[in-house]
């Protein structure tokens, strides 16, 4: 069983950083992807507010560029999904797919997933019509009806995305003001194309084995329902910790985000955590950069000490 003194699961920005300055303090670090690799900036078109780059630069572009430079430095990676973790022995224990390591110390920036409407129509047309990634699927609704439901800046984006290729955009959200920052609300106000149904939900998503046809909304203040013919129906309503494979050997929240003490710190000592899966709040990549960052200082200063 190889052992390491670092090992990051995750390769979004918050693990890539981490990888990144774990490097040149002057250790080997191994960053287990996890697959798809990348995070969630994998699906994100445009980037304005990264600084460094004042024309912008695109989701893939800005994780290409950390993982080369991680490499430079002597990251190596592998792409495969952590699948178990044993924090209750040292050296700690990680279980990539048939691969097994000990780590001296974790850094976990396993980010957070999409979540998706519970009701069974969802899941019935998942792939086929509904979705949770604009981006990745955008492309397949030219000239289509769409829906995105949500009113946060996760919604917003996919919304605004969407407009470059289906011919009505809606966006259902249940109360009477939106929630994502004050610039995207008006880029939202200002696009013709979009249209807003306030104080709405999905009760149901219709449809044949071609996919998704028709969808049945409900105002939530006077009950009444509308059904509205629809091509695609795009998820913008949050994320999940993906915390699985932590519970019961991390202290999380109630939501099931990892809780850190001063800093990256988790309640088991040597364990780390960096980015969304810890920060529900703030959900930017620059954020999550800097927590990596956090983490990869934190346990450089544990690994000196231990």
């Amino acid at each position: 069983m190889e052992k390491r003194d670092i090992i990051i699961i995750g390769s979004g920005p918050a693990g890539l950083t981490a990888a990144i300055y774990s490097a040149r303090a002057g250790y080997k670090p191994l960053v287990i992807e996890g697959i798809p690799s990348g995070g969630q900036l994998m699906t994100t078109t445009e980037i304005e507010n990264f600084p460094g780059f004042p024309e912008g630069i695109t989701g893939p572009d800005l994780i290409g560029n950390m993982k080369k430079q991680a490499e430079r430095f002597g990251t190596d990676f592998l792409s495969k999904d952590a699948t178990a973790v044993d924090l209750q022995t040292y050296p700690f224990k990680i279980q990539a797919e048939e691969i097994s390591y000990q780590a001296r110390s974790i850094i976990i920036a396993t980010g957070a997933q999409a979540k998706y409407l519970d009701i069974p129509s969802v899941e019935k047309f998942r792939g086929r019509g509904v979705s949770a990634c604009a981006t990745c699927d955008g492309f397949f609704f030219r000239d289509s009806i769409i829906y995105v439901i949500g009113g946060g800046d996760t919604a917003a984006e996919e919304a605004l995305f969407l407009t470059k290729f289906g011919k009505e955009v809606h966006l259902i959200h249940r109360r009477d003001e939106l929630r994502a920052e004050k610039y995207m609300q008006q880029k939202i106000f200002d696009n013709p194309k979009i249209h807003i149904f306030w104080n709405s939900v999905v009760e149901e998503i219709k449809g044949s084995e071609a996919g998704v046809e028709k969808i049945l909304l409900k105002d939530v203040k006077t009950g009444e329902l509308t059904e509205k013919d629809a091509d695609g129906v795009f998820m913008g309503i949050g994320h999940s910790p993906a915390t699985k494979i932590f519970e019961n050997q991390l202290k999380l929240d109630d939501n099931g985000y990892i809780v850190c003490n001063r800093g990256a710190k988790t309640s088991v000592k040597g364990v780390f955590a960096a980015g969304d899966v810890r920060e529900p709040l703030f959900r930017q990549a620059i954020v999550a950069a800097g927590t990596g960052c956090q983490a990869a200082i934190e346990a450089d200063n544990y690994l000196q000490k231990a």
